[in-house]
């Protein structure tokens, strides 16, 4: 029987966490993920973001 999580508490693991670790991240057991970020994609990201005005 599975743990329930208690109302309004999160699990430490989410159900991707469970199914990357059983099957990987594009479904080959063992695999790194293939997902990086780009030398040009990483220049274009914003360091500092700035979260803007709310009116």
């Amino acid at each position: 029987m599975p743990e329930k999580p208690i109302n309004g508490v999160e699990p430490g693991r989410s159900e991707d966490d469970i199914q990357r670790e059983e099957i990987g991240p594009r479904g080959v057991p063992g695999k790194e993920s293939p997902a990086k970020m780009t030398p040009q994609r990483e220049k274009k990201t914003p360091k500092d973001v700035d979260p803007g005005h709310t009116a």
